[in-house]
C-alpha cells in the first residue's frame, strides 16, 4: 500500500533523527543568517536617521555594522549549509544502503514481477530524486523559512496593522501551492515509470545485443526506445510548464500584496509621525520577503519529486523479505531429499508442478528428463527455497526445508546453471565468491584443475588475477562454464544441482568435465538436468517429467525397456545425434 505524501516525507525526515545534533547546529546557523535580513533593514533605518539628525558618531559606526552583519551572515550560512548537508547526505546514504540491503533479501517472486530496469531505476533515479528533497529542498525550507519568519516578525513588530494586509494573500497562495503540489507528485510518478521503461529497454538491448544484431532488431529497439524516451520528455515538459506557471502566479500575488502595503504606508494616517528611516526600513523588510518566498515556491517541485521518489523507495523497502523462520542449523547434512505431494505455481500463473512425490537417498545421482517446460528447473530451484512450495513439502534429511535457516540450508547446495553468472572482478574472486572468499589459493587452483579450467587460466595475461569483464564477456562460453563448475567444486556441498552444466562445452572439454563431475558426485546427492547421454545413462535414477508431473522413474536400461515417454525422447534425439537426449 502506497503511503501518503505527508507520511512519506515525515518518514524520510525521520532518518535525520540520529543526527539531531548536527541538525540543531544547522538550524542555529540559518537562524543567525535570518537575523541579518531584518537587521539589514534596521541598519537602513539607522543610517537614514543618522543623516537626518546629523549624528556623525552614528555615521562613523555604520561601516562597522555592515562588516558585522556580513560576518554573522557568513558564519550562519556556513553552519547552516554544512550541517544541514551533513544530515541530508547521511540520510540519503542510509536510504541507499537500506535499499540495496533490501534488494539482496527480496524473495524471487519480486524479481519475477518486476523487470531489472524498473528495479535499477529505483536505486539510481529515484534515490537521486530523494536526494534533491533531502538536501537542497530541506536546506531551502529551513533557511528561507527562517528568513520569512524573522522578516514577518519584524514587520508585525514595526506596524502590525499594516502587516496584516500581507496575510490576505495566504489563502490564494495556499490554493495554488496545493494544486501545484498534487500536479508535481502525479507527474513525478509518471516520470519515474517512464525512466523505468527507458532503463528496462536499455538493459534488454544490452543483454540481448547478439539477438538484436542477428535478427535485424535495431529498428524495432530504436522505435521502442524512442517511444519510452518521448514519453519521458512529454511528462518532464509538463513538469516544467507546471513549475513555470506556479512561481509567477505566486510572485504576482506577492507583488499585489506589496503594492497594497506600499500604498497604505504612504497614507499619512497609517504610519503617523514615523521617521523616514522607519518608513524605508519597513518597506525594505517587506521587499526582502520576495526572494525567500520565491525560493520556497520554487522548492515545491523538488519536494514533490522527492516525495514521489520516497514513496517508490519506501514501497520497495516495505516489501516482505524472504521468510526465514527456521531455527535449525543444517550443519553438514547427508543430502537425503524427499518431495511429498508437492504443487507449485508462479505468482499469478498456472500450476507448474503437480503432486510431485519423489525420494532421493543421500549420495545418489538423479537425472531429470522431459520436454521443455515440464518443470525440471522449477523443481530443483525449490530446494534452495528461491520460492515457497504450497501445498506439499520438501524434506532434507527428514526435516522440512522451512525448519532450517536459509543460510545453513543454502550452504548445503552447490548449483551450476546453463546461464553462468560471473562478476566483473578477478577469476579467483569469481571462483571463491561470497562465503568462499577466504578460500586459500591452493584450494582455488585445485578446484580449477578438477574443472579443467587451470590450463586456460594460466594462459591469461594475469592468470587468476585476470578480470573477466562484465558478465564474463572476456571469456568464451565454455570457459565461463568451467569457472562455474570450479566454483561449485570449491564449495564442496553435499547437494549438487547441475542444470545443463555442460551445455556450453565442446565434446572434448565435456569428456574431461564429465570425468571431474563423476568424481565430485561421489558421496553427494546430485540432481542433473542434462541433454547428453553420457550424464543421463549413468544416473542411479532417471525421473521423466511431463506437464509438471512425474510420469516415469527408473534407470536408463529400465526406462528404455518399458517404452513410454523416455523411450520416445531417446529415439527422437538419437536418430540424428547419438550423444544427446531431451532435457
Amino acid at each position: 500500500m502506497t503511503t501518503s505524501g505527508f507520511e512519506a516525507y515525515k518518514r524520510l525526515l525521520g532518518y535525520a533523527r540520529k543526527y539531531w545534533g548536527a541538525f540543531a547546529l544547522g538550524i542555529l546557523g540559518f537562524i543567525i543568517n535570518a537575523q541579518t535580513e531584518w537587521a539589514g533593514a534596521q541598519v537602513v533605518k539607522y543610517i537614514i536617521d543618522a543623516i537626518q539628525n546629523k549624528n556623525q558618531h552614528a555615521k562613523d559606526f555604520f561601516p562597522v555594522l555592515i562588516v558585522l552583519i556580513f560576518l554573522l551572515r557568513g558564519v550562519g550560512t556556513f553552519l547552516g549549509n554544512y550541517f544541514m548537508s551533513l544530515v541530508a547526505r547521511n540520510v540519503v546514504y542510509e536510504l541507499r544502503r537500506q535499499l540495496f540491503d533490501k534488494l539482496l533479501t527480496l524473495p524471487s517472486a519480486y524479481f519475477h514481477r518486476h523487470s531489472p530496469g524498473h528495479i535499477s531505476a529505483k536505486l539510481v533515479y529515484d534515490v537521486e530524486q530523494v536526494t534533491g528533497a533531502a538536501t537542497e529542498a530541506l536546506k531551502t525550507i529551513v533557511r528561507e523559512g527562517t528568513v520569512v519568519t524573522c522578516l514577518l516578525g519584524y514587520l508585525f513588530w514595526t506596524n502590525w496593522r499594516l502587516s496584516l494586509s500581507l496575510l490576505l494573500i495566504a489563502p490564494p497562495v495556499s490554493f495554488i501551492v496545493r494544486k501545484a503540489s498534487k500536479r508535481f507528485r502525479t507527474l513525478s510518478h509518471r516520470i519515474q515509470n517512464s525512466m523505468g521503461d527507458v532503463s528496462h529497454i536499455v538493459n534488454e538491448s544490452i543483454n540481448g545485443y547478439t539477438v538484436v544484431k542477428s535478427y535485424g532488431g535495431e529498428a524495432f529497439e530504436r522505435a521502442r526506445f524512442e517511444t519510452a524516451s518521448r514519453e519521458n520528455l512529454r511528462q518532464s515538459m509538463k513538469m516544467v510548464v507546471t513549475a513555470s506557471l506556479n512561481t509567477p502566479l505566486v510572485q504576482l500575488l506577492m507583488a499585489v500584496a506589496m503594492s497594497f502595503v506600499v500604498y497604505m504606508a504612504l497614507q499619512p494616517h497609517i504610519l503617523g509621525n514615523v521617521s523616514a528611516g522607519e518608513f524605508v526600513a519597513y518597506i525594505t523588510a517587506a521587499g526582502l520577503l520576495s526572494k525567500p518566498m520565491r525560493a520556497l515556491t520554487d522548492v515545491n517541485e523538488k519536494i514533490q519529486r522527492g516525495i514521489a521518489a520516497a514513496q517508490s523507495v519506501f514501497e520497495m523497502l516495505d516489501v516482505d523479505g524472504e521468510q526465514d523462520g527456521g531455527d535449525r542449523d543444517a550443519g553438514r547434512c547427508r543430502g537425503e531429499l524427499e518431495f511429498r505431494h508437492l504443487d507449485f505455481a508462479y505468482p499469478g500463473g498456472e500450476p507448474v508442478l503437480r503432486d510431485i512425490n519423489l525420494h532421493i537417498p543421500a549420495g545418489k545421482t538423479v537425472a531429470l528428463v522431459g520436454r521443455s517446460g515440464s518443470g525440471k528447473s522449477t523443481l530443483v530451484n525449490l530446494i534452495p527455497r528461491f520460492y515457497e512450495c504450497a501445498p506439499g513439502q520438501i524434506l532434507v534429511d527428514g526435516q522440512p526445508l522451512q525448519s532450517y535457516t536459509l543460510e545453513s540450508l543454502r550452504r548445503q547446495i552447490a548449483t551450476v546453471n546453463q546461464k553462468v553468472v560471473l562478476f566483473d572482478t578477478s577469476i579467483a574472486a569469481n571462483i571463491a565468491y561470497g562465503a568462499l572468499a577466504d578460500a586459500p589459493a591452493e584450494a582455488i587452483e585445485s578446484a580449477s584443475r578438477a574443472a579443467y579450467a587451470h590450463e586456460f587460466i594460466q594462459k591469461l595475461p594475469d592468470g587468476y588475477a585476470t578480470r573477466v569483464g562484465q558478465d564474463g564477456t572476456e571469456l568464451s562460453g565454455g570457459q565461463r562454464q568451467r569457472l562455474a563448475i570450479a566454483r561449485a567444486l570449491l564449495k564442496d556441498a553435499p547437494i549438487l544441482i547441475l542444470d545443463e552444466a555442460t551445455s556450453a562445452l565442446d565434446n572434448e572439454s565435456e569428456y574431461f568435465i564429465q570425468e571431474a563431475l563423476e568424481t565430485v558426485m561421489k558421496n553427494r546427492t546430485t540432481l542433473v538436468i542434462a541433454h547428453r547421454l553420457s550424464t543421463i545413462e549413468k544416473a542411479d535414477l532417471i525421473v521423466v517429467m511431463e506437464k509438471g508431473r512425474i510420469v516415469q522413474t527408473g534407470t536408463h536400461t529400465e526406462l528404455l525397456a518399458a517404452g513410454g515417454l523416455y523411450a520416445q525422447l531417446h529415439s527422437r534425439q538419437f536418430a540424428d545425434d547419438p550423444d544427446a537426449v531431451s532435457a
